[in-house]
């Protein structure tokens, strides 16, 4: 069978793979594919053929299956399967005050991480910890964004509590997410982000903004802030407030541990078996 892990262009041309070698074929939607791709005529009339012909097509966040539903898709073969984390990898440090003291941290310090682009609202951060006095910032990532965000950073006189990390490879994540307070996502749309999931695992809670599938995440207090909206003053304060009654760590790290890479497999690993027996029953069905 084929298994196509985006919507488009990937399940489009996952569809007419299916169709030229008859196979089977199931889909996911992970977050821009439904957020801005289908939004746009055509490639949302290619989207929607290609579901109606696929076994199943699941969706990372129930905002996203929600969302394709209401374009059209059918609800009985669009199903919410959500991402997992490494739980090995991403996991509390044994000791985090050696930790925080070996990385030269000692005020209260918020993390950013991802690609440096107006769409992660990296300037948001910048921009919410310029009014909270002795909190810091470390963001990791790199972009094109990147001399603008230090310019900003100037501008508000922060530069000295701002560090831009650059590039930051997956295996030194966990001791940046360890060693934060808390991890602010200022996204504008997200499916369910890496990041969310990346913190959690750490024991370090989120500030993030009530965008898709964020709420579905941070739904609890062991999980962080959720913010009143995507605003400079609402993070601004979503900071404020966590920092002000931080969760236990421990609570934190057990809440993430449902997000099991291993649970995610196996409900997948279901659709995809569903999909080769049912194929296999219509071909059989024909052949009488």
């Amino acid at each position: 069978m084929i298994d196509s892990y985006y919507l488009y262009p990937d399940g489009v041309a996952a569809g007419l793979l299916a169709r030229w070698f008859d196979r089977p074929f199931v889909m996911s939607a992970l977050g821009s594919d439904v957020s801005q791709i289908a939004q746009h005529r055509l490639e949302r009339a290619m989207i929607l053929s290609a579901i109606e012909r696929a076994s199943a097509t699941t969706a990372v966040a129930a905002a996203l299956r929600d969302a394709l539903v209401g374009l059209g898709a059918p609800a009985d073969r669009t199903c919410v399967v959500e991402h997992g984390v490494d739980l090995t990898l991403f996991s509390p440090p044994q000791d985090r005050a050696a930790l925080r003291a070996r990385m030269g941290i000692a005020a209260p310090t918020i993390l950013s991480v991802g690609h440096l682009i107006d769409r992660k609202g990296h300037d948001f951060a910048i921009r919410a910890i310029a009014s909270l006095p002795d909190v810091r910032l470390m963001i990791a990532g790199d972009g094109p964004c990147e001399p603008a965000l230090r310019a900003l950073a100037a501008t508000l006189g922060v530069s000295g509590r701002v560090d831009f990390l650059g590039h930051v490879d997956q295996h030194r994540l966990p001791a940046l997410y360890a060693a934060a307070d808390a991890t602010a996502s200022c996204s504008d749309r997200e499916g369910i982000a890496n990041v969310l999931l990346e913190s959690l695992a750490c024991g370090t809670p989120l500030v993030a903004t009530p965008v898709w599938g964020s709420p579905e995440v941070v739904r609890v207090p062991e999980a962080g802030v959720l913010t009143a909206d995507r605003s400079d003053a609402a993070i601004a304060d979503g900071i404020a407030r966590l920092l002000s009654n931080l969760p236990d760590r421990a609570a934190t790290r057990t809440y993430g541990e449902r997000y099991d890479w291993r649970e995610t497999g196996r409900q997948h690993r279901a659709l995809l078996a569903a999909a080769v027996a049912g194929h296999a029953a219509n071909q059989s069905g024909e052949q009488r």
